[in-house]
């Protein structure tokens, strides 16, 4: 049997199907409406098996549609999937749509296991992507921050460029007290603070980067929104540990 990622493109392959791999077989569906596949652990009524040894990986766990020109990916099991950017997708939450090209999805098992079903759709010219050996490099997405955003932004961040272990945003309060003392000219509140890191959220948010609004990420929110705000910035570059140098008068 094949394991080899889908990562590299799938050969002659009709624009608009999908490709899906796990560890136990490999499926492809030609872009007929209505055609599904459905993955998960009772692997004699599925028709990819994902976790079949994990009992916490449902017996039918999601489902491929093709519907409306894309690919929709639904999830019928009792545990989230976890799609690109760590987006988690529930049970009877709104399908959404594959991109053309590669997507890796996660099954949540037990014991902090996850399951690896790789998808790849087809684009308009089939199989593998060209190889770019030496071509330039892209750079990545970085934001433009003001400079008062950048400073706040690193003190709320702070525990994320110091890279530990699982870090939450620096407490509102704090980050207040600690832009006051950096800035003493300046006036800064809590509500300064907020209106400010909002502000960003929705600049971003409104560039197309998930999980910065309430109604994306369910209740309760906790922390969850400056979280995945502070994570794009570091994994866009856009913070980088050396910032942390706008700090050094507080410590």
């Amino acid at each position: 049997m094949n394991h080899e990622s889908l990562a590299r493109g799938v050969p002659g392959t009709a624009p608009g199907a999908v490709v899906a791999l796990a560890v136990t077989g490999q499926i492809s569906v030609d872009p007929v409406e209505g055609r599904t596949i459905r993955f998960g652990r009772n692997r004699p009524e599925v028709d990819i098996c994902v976790g079949e040894t994990d009992l916490r990986v449902s017996r039918q766990h999601g489902v491929l549609t093709r519907r409306s020109g894309h690919w929709w990916v639904s999830n019928t099991g009792q545990l989230p999937i976890r799609l690109p950017k760590t987006r988690l997708l529930f049970r009877d939450e709104e399908p959404v749509p594959l991109p053309d090209g590669y997507s890796p999805l996660f099954v949540r098992g037990s014991h902090d296991r996850e399951h690896l079903l790789e998808v790849y759709v087809a684009g308009e010219d089939g199989g593998r992507p060209a190889m770019r050996h030496s071509a330039v490099t892209q750079p990545p997405k970085r934001w433009r921050l003001t400079e008062d955003e950048r400073l706040l932004l690193v003190a709320l961040g702070r525990r994320y460029l110091l890279h530990e272990s699982n870090p939450q945003p620096v407490a509102r309060q704090q980050v207040a007290e600690m832009m006051a003392e950096l800035q003493p000219d300046s006036t800064w509140g809590i509500k300064r603070v907020e209106h400010m890191i909002a502000d960003v959220r929705a600049r971003l948010s409104a560039a197309g980067v998930h999980g910065l609004l309430r109604e994306e990420v369910g209740e309760p929110v906790g922390n969850a929104l400056n979280d995945n705000l502070l994570k794009e910035l570091v994994l866009s570059t856009t913070l980088v540990p050396p910032d942390l140098a706008l700090l050094d008068e507080l410590y």
